[in-house]
């Protein structure tokens, strides 16, 4: 019997395998389709959940044999390999990569996850033991180090023995020279693992930091998953290796998983590397194709599940990553394009005695929300128990002991009557259980706009033009909500919207795909690049006809990018001319302007094959008149909008083609239900699909007082905090140089009308604290004369700024013209209005000046020798940039700026991302109204004033003294007020101004203090002036703290910032000193210039270890990875190692710091700026302190040259720049 006639008699499964549930859709042997739905983790009731699904629905008893003759195919998503991946349960791993590296992964880019925590914690390394590897290829393919083989079979058989049976291989430039990975991953069988996982095969493209973490990834979930598999194979009649040929007889089911890239894969082809997104690939193929056959071409993918929501794009073809952050794991392979935030029914709800807040805890399917009898907290989906938009007798009855109790909704109702008396006693407000639940919701909502913002707002999409497609077991009951939120004015839900992950896997094609790096310029031609995609096309048909499956067609792509950036496009492989025209509409369109001076390069080349899928497609009917409204089979009452509705209760089912069911409504079935609010009304169209559109316009504005509500306190820190990160992607997509584009190495913040600091994106903590005296220098020194249309840009260290490279733009925020004049000052622009608001940006800029390239000397003696001065000037005047001015300006010092068109690309960035800022200000307008916004920049740093007055309360009087390398000494003390909720920060007996650059303006002083009393507060708030309303800073003018013009400050801003922030834990009691230095490295000549700053320990405190080698208080730059870096400089990386034991010791250790290893390829000047080699950084509590850095260069003829903490020499080709940066000191006397 054929493969084909046998389908018209057997089942397919098609199931998603989810962290709360596991959803399956079953295509019965006439066609037509069951679900089911129940718990993942159920271990009183059954082992795999998917296996007891199959039972369920093909009625056999549990653990009886599965009828595998009955089965034509399983398709599956699952979440078994990222679950193993978030609690670190995978296979053992050992990692075999170049010598110098051992530490790289761990290392990575140095960035800390969360800027605000003193105890830094980084994600748990996946692999449990490191070998370095004898070899070394340089970046263009030169073998500078031959690959020991003999080395490489002791390591092995090492390794082996201790047990560990998977192995990841990673070599420096293996992703374009793979021969000595190649010849170890054979050694590496014939020493009998079981996987062996290579960075080439695995992910061959450039950037060593996230495809060895995808390697590493890949050997640590592939036996996990090849066990699954298995597991799942053997109750199916077969292995993993049975793969039936198109050809040949089928008495085994098919078992086929749903791959990262949306592309189904035989279970033996299965890999950890595309497992991660298993489960959401398979809503987003569902979305799309049930999206297309309901004729909507433009949608937003809203799935919302018990412990995450996923929101996505589309709009024509499916959107791929091919880089990515996941569960703290850079990944490079290619991955749908979908983001996700912990917010889901399960999203666990706090109080915390100001502020309501959802998640990001979630309570899972053990023991789940309360309304599912295991004791679970309160949660989303309690909230909707508790308004009534789920009914418990129309949820699946799946809870208590035995399986078959429905909700508990008197235990939610108890509950939510308990926190309702909390929040009243904490805040005087008097609110029902009813309102406290719809306030929760209502911050849960908005966290779910704020994330289909980041993937269609950022990226130029007008959200409000496209359908939200709304699917996800969750999805249903806040769909009109969330498409309220963000303007949108139609949702579409499938009928199995509930399933909708599950269903994909059954529309979901076979895909192969493979990509291979190539690096070379564009204008080279396009023979190699055809040649390289006929190899890789080769080998995707290969593997789609060796499934058994028939080739649709074969896409062949190229990755482009400009020279010296890091943001590839994927456009169709074709002449030169139309991969040029191609690249250039994408980049236009997500980033606003283009390079034409830039070479274009092509990173990569990849196909994908396409099999023709067995799913039978969706037609469009005409559609159904009107039919009479359905009946409902109860009336129950729905709080909605603040009020209580009766509201019709709708069986799914009953539905017919042509029913329309105004709002409020319910519309219940097996595995979701759907909320029906008012103002919105439900159709049902002749595909039996549910459409909901809005009747009535939206109200402008919410009828909201200006008093503080715990509800919208949340809702505003989370707006205001979404904006500024707006700009920040904004800035970073639209910025020309790398420091900004690629290092990060800038800030946004928003500001009210007198200048105070009010929200920032988690940038640069020396930028963030500071802006704020920028702002208010513009605001003094133009009261009056300032219009709409103007942007102001300073770095004036001696007027808000912090050092000259950093840059700071400035937008005032005027109403719209011709607005409301009831709530906008000159609204029609007659008179010059007052601003509402200000935006800001500041970023460091590549070059502006001064006596060496890069504008960070180490002997600069005042501020003309840093580079150009820029204080309060007009840089736009009524939207018209004055970029001729702003050039004199540039090349008009002593000192000028090297690279004008760059300084002006980069303040043109700054201004695109102030727009951002401006844009959003004026929709939050709009939305709120204005008093109701001005209001809550108060309410918001009133919270975070309070949050410090707590903290502030439990904390002594303290003084210290902190003496630097240069002899200058940090004298502070902190004195707490007799109210015990406000302190004294006092500078007095600091060493006066020096003669050095290591001088600090009051705002990075302002900045520190501002940024540590920020970390003593637990809570998730912004970093705002609130914080610093408490606290009074008494800084001596003339000392070096608040120099005199005109002082050199370049070193004040990157290593006196440092040195403050550790005084201040000092005089506190806190923790002992961290490396308390940015190690600033520069190197160039006439054709490169490079500035990275290298990290080193953290300090320990009462209760944690210090951290290693990560960016610590006030800065967190990223560092360049060591290929691309070596692909673009005439440098070479020798090691960037962990120094372990140069943490201080204590009953709480210092973190390590490093040592860094660059060798030169041809003549440059080197300097370095950094502090801490001659003063250890201290301990604290009897802790010891963390060891010096050093920095020496070992010259090719073998000499060695010491360096000072600042200083500066001539490199040579073959010498050796060595930087040793300090340890964390300990705290605790040793135990």
């Amino acid at each position: 019997m054929s493969k084909s006639s046998m389908a018209g008699k057997r089942w397919q499964f098609w199931i998603d395998r989810g962290g709360t549930f596991t959803d399956i859709v079953a295509r019965k042997p006439d066609g037509s389709l069951l679900t089911h739905k129940l718990l993942s983790e159920n271990p009183e009731q059954y082992a795999d959940a998917a296996l007891a699904g199959i039972r369920a629905l093909l009625g056999v008893a549990a653990g009886e044999p599965i009828p595998v003759d009955r089965i034509e195919a399983v398709k599956m998503g699952t979440t078994v390999a990222t679950n193993a991946l978030l609690e670190r349960k995978g296979e053992p791993t050992a990692l075999f990569i170049t010598r110098g590296f051992r530490d790289q992964l761990r290392i990575a880019y140095q960035n800390r996850p969360r800027i605000f925590d003193r105890h830094i914690r980084l994600p748990e390394l996946l692999y449990s033991r490191v070998v370095e590897v004898d070899e070394r290829v340089a970046a263009r393919g030169e073998v500078v180090t031959a690959l020991d083989e003999a080395a490489v079979r002791r390591d092995l058989a090492s390794v082996r023995a201790c047990g560990i049976g998977s192995v990841a291989i990673v070599f420096m430039h293996g992703y374009r020279f793979p021969a000595h990975e190649a010849r170890v991953a054979q050694l590496a069988r014939e020493a009998g693992f079981e996987q062996v996982s290579v960075s080439h095969q695995v992910s061959p493209l450039m950037k060593i930091v996230s495809r060895g973490d995808t390697t590493v990834v890949d050997a640590y979930l592939s036996p996990i998953l090849r066990r699954y598999v298995d597991q799942v194979a053997a109750e199916l009649g077969g292995k993993t290796g049975d793969v039936p040929q198109a050809r040949e007889p089928v008495s085994v089911p098919r078992l086929m998983f749903m791959q990262s890239n949306g592309g189904l894969t035989d279970a033996h082809r299965f890999q950890g590397k595309d497992s991660i997104l298993s489960g959401p690939a398979g809503g987003i193929v569902g979305m799309v194709r049930t999206a297309e056959g309901a004729g909507f071409d433009r949608v937003i993918g809203f799935d919302m599940g018990g412990t995450s929501t996923d929101v996505s794009h589309y709009a024509g073809e499916l959107e791929r990553e091919f880089e990515t952050l996941v569960a703290g794991v850079r990944m490079r392979a290619p991955m749908m394009s979908i983001h996700t935030i912990a917010a889901g029914g399960g999203s666990i709800l706090f109080f915390d005695g100001q502020r309501q807040r959802v998640g990001p805890d979630s309570a899972g399917a053990n023991p789940g929300p309360a309304c599912y009898r295991r004791g679970g907290p309160l949660t989303v989906t309690d909230c909707n128990v508790m308004l009534g938009k789920i009914q418990p007798g129309h949820f699946p009855r799946v809870f208590g002991p035995h399986g078959d109790e429905p909700l508990d909704a008197a235990i939610v109702r108890e509950k939510f009557a308990a926190l309702a008396g909390e929040i009243a006693h904490a805040t005087g407000k008097n609110a029902s259980p009813e309102e406290v639940a719809e306030g929760f919701l209502r911050i849960a909502v908005a966290n779910m706009a704020n994330a289909i913002k980041f993937i269609s707002v950022q990226r130029g999409h007008d959200v409000t033009e496209y359908t939200l497609a709304c699917f996800g077991g969750a999805g249903g009951q806040h769909a009109c909500l969330v498409a309220d939120e963000l303007g949108m004015k139609r949702v579409y839900i499938h009928p199995l919207a509930g399933v909708l992950s599950a269903y994909g896997m059954g529309l979901a094609q076979v895909r192969a795909m493979h990509e291979k790096a190539v690096e070379r310029r564009l204008e080279a031609g396009t023979g190699l690049l055809e040649e390289t995609a006929a190899e890789l096309a080769a080998l995707c048909r290969g593997e789609i006809e060796e499934q058994g499956a028939v080739v649709e067609r074969i896409e062949r792509r190229a990755h482009l990018k400009y020279d010296g950036t890091d943001t590839a496009l994927v456009v169709p492989l074709g002449t030169v001319e139309s991969m040029r025209a191609e690249f250039e509409r994408q980049y236009r369109s997500r980033f606003s302007f283009l390079m034409p001076d830039r070479a274009l390069i092509v990173e990569a080349v990849s196909a994908e094959a396409v099999a023709r899928a067995d799913a039978p497609a969706s037609v469009i009917p005409a559609e159904a008149g009107i039919q009479p409204r359905a009946e409902a089979v109860a009336q129950v009452a729905m709080t909605s909008g603040g009020s209580s509705h009766d509201t019709p209760v709708f069986i799914r089912e009953h539905l017919k083609p042509g029913a329309r069911i105004p709002g409020p409504a319910i519309i219940a079935e097996r595995n979701a239900t759907t909320v029906v609010e008012p103002e919105w009304e439900a159709r049902v169209t002749g595909q039996d699909h549910v459409v909901l559109e809005r009747t009535r316009s939206r109200r402008a504005r919410y009828a909201l007082g200006t008093r503080a509500d715990p509800v919208m306190l949340e809702v505003f820190n989370n707006l205001f905090m979404s904006i500024a990160e707006q700009m920040g992607v904004r800035l970073a997509q639209t910025a020309y140089s790398v420091n900004i584009k690629e290092r990060l190495d800038f800030s946004c913040a928003l500001f009210d009308a007198e200048g105070n600091l009010i929200a920032n994106a988690p940038h640069m903590p020396v930028h963030l604290g500071s802006m704020g005296e920028s702002i208010k220098t513009v605001i003094r020194k133009n009261a009056g004369k300032m219009k709409p249309g103007d942007v102001y840009v300073l770095n004036d260290p001696y007027n808000g700024g912090t050092h000259l490279p950093d840059v700071t733009v400035i937008s005032p925020v005027y109403p719209e013209r011709n607005g409301d004049r009831a709530h906008s000052p000159a609204g029609d622009y007659g008179s010059v209005p007052t601003p509402l608001f200000y935006v800001g940006s500041r970023g460091h800029h590549a070059d502006i000046g001064g006596i060496t390239p890069g504008s960070m000397p180490p002997f600069s003696k005042n501020i003309e020798e840093e580079g150009v001065l820029l204080d309060n000037v007009k840089l736009v005047e009524d939207g018209r940039m004055l970029e001729k001015e702003i050039r004199g300006l540039l090349a008009g010092a002593r000192y000028p700026a090297r690279n004008p068109d760059q300084n002006i690309a980069d303040l043109r960035a700054q201004v695109a991302a102030n727009e951002k800022g401006v844009q959003e200000l004026r929709r939050m307008v709009a939305h709120f109204g204005l008093d109701v916004v001005r209001a809550y920049m108060g309410h918001v740093q009133d919270n975070a004033e309070e949050c410090v007055r707590r903290v502030i309360g439990v904390l002594k009087d303290g003084e210290f003294t902190y003496e630097m390398d240069n002899g200058a000494v940090i004298r502070v003390r902190i004195a707490i007020g007799a109210d015990r909720r406000s302190a004294t920060v006092d500078f007095t007996g600091t060493s006066a101004q020096l003669e050095s650059n290591f001088n600090a303006p009051s705002a990075v002083v302002h900045a520190a203090v501002l940024y540590v009393f920020r970390t003593l507060v637990d809570d998730d708030i912004p970093l705002n002036a609130g914080c610093l309303k408490p606290l009074q800073v008494v800084i001596p003018e003339g000392s070096m703290l608040n120099p005199r013009p005109p002082a050199a400050t370049v070193a004040g801003n990157v290593e006196t910032s440092q040195c403050l922030t550790d005084a201040l834990y000092g005089a506190l009691g806190l923790m002992a000193a961290s490396y308390g230095t940015m190690n600033n490295f520069t190197f160039g000549n006439d054709r490169y210039q490079y500035y990275e700053t290298v990290s080193g320990g953290t300090g320990a405190g009462d209760g944690f270890h210090g951290t290693d080698t990560v960016q610590a208080h006030m800065t967190n730059s990223r560092l360049t990875d060591p290929e691309v870096l070596e692909w673009r400089y005439p440098v070479r990386i020798d090691g960037h190692e962990i120094r372990r034991g140069s943490g201080g010791a204590g009953r709480w250790r210092g973190g390590n710091g490093a040592r860094r290893r660059i060798r030169f390829l041809e003549p440059m000047t080197a300097a370095i700026l950094a502090g801490h080699r001659r003063i250890p950084p201290y301990g604290m509590a009897g802790g010891s302190p963390g060891q010096l850095g050093r920095n020496w260069v070992e010259r090719a003829d073998g000499s060695r040259t010491e360096l000072s903490f600042a200083d500066e020499t001539e490199m040579q080709a073959g010498d050796v720049f060595v930087i040793d940066t300090p340890g964390g000191g300990g705290y605790g006397p040793p135990a």
